[in-house]
């Protein structure tokens, strides 16, 4: 078992998040509601975050079929460079818990953390390897400055190997999370687990 990483107040932990906002009472819940939670996860039900978001069942339903198709469709980018690309651009938007999330399931897919490591130090020069290294230079400037991304940065994606495809998958993992950062981060906030006793 690895250690748990903490850096510059991002973690790979699990970590609970804390509504600001009165949740969803899935006992007095509406059809639409509860279609809206299950079409996300199992799990759903029970997070504080997506009952908070099923305020708003119809939203939380797109939400739900964008977030599944960007981030578990088949082909294209392997699954653990997209949640790469989350991890990425929840680092660069100050969004520890869904950082965290991400982390977690990168590491599970790549069976590695180093990347993660250095993510959380400093995303602009992560990566182990040239193609890693690509896609996070270009996660980073997608998600805080994407009016300057050019066909230019489009290509020393394909240098390192990736196709159309992979690359498409990408812009849609770093936009998705663009946006869901700063839903997270608007609505509550994540708490780390107690210290372990010695």
């Amino acid at each position: 078992m690895t250690l748990p990483i903490r850096i510059k107040g991002f973690t790979n932990e699990v970590l609970t998040w804390k509504p600001w906002l009165a949740t969803v009472n899935v006992d007095t819940a509406t059809p639409a509601q509860l279609a809206a939670l299950d079409e996300m996860s199992p799990q759903a039900r029970t997070s504080p975050y997506f009952l908070v978001l099923a305020h708003q069942p119809e939203i939380l339903l797109q939400r739900s079929i964008a977030f599944n198709a960007i981030m578990f469709a088949p082909g294209g980018m392997p699954r653990a460079e997209r949640e790469l690309g989350a991890t990425v651009e929840s680092r660069v938007n100050g969004c520890v818990y869904c950082a965290s999330v991400h982390a977690q399931r990168f590491e599970q897919l790549a069976k590695r953390n180093d990347v993660i490591s250095q993510v959380f130090e400093e995303p602009t020069s992560a990566g182990t390897t040239p193609r890693e290294k690509a896609i996070v230079a270009f996660s980073v400037k997608l998600g805080a400055e994407p009016d300057k991304v050019s066909a230019e940065d489009v290509r020393e994606l394909k240098e390192v190997g990736l196709s159309e495809l992979e690359i498409l998958d990408l812009i849609h993992s770093v936009a998705l999370f663009a946006w869901a950062n700063r839903l997270m981060l608007n609505l509550g906030e994540p708490v780390f687990p107690a210290p372990a006793a010695l």
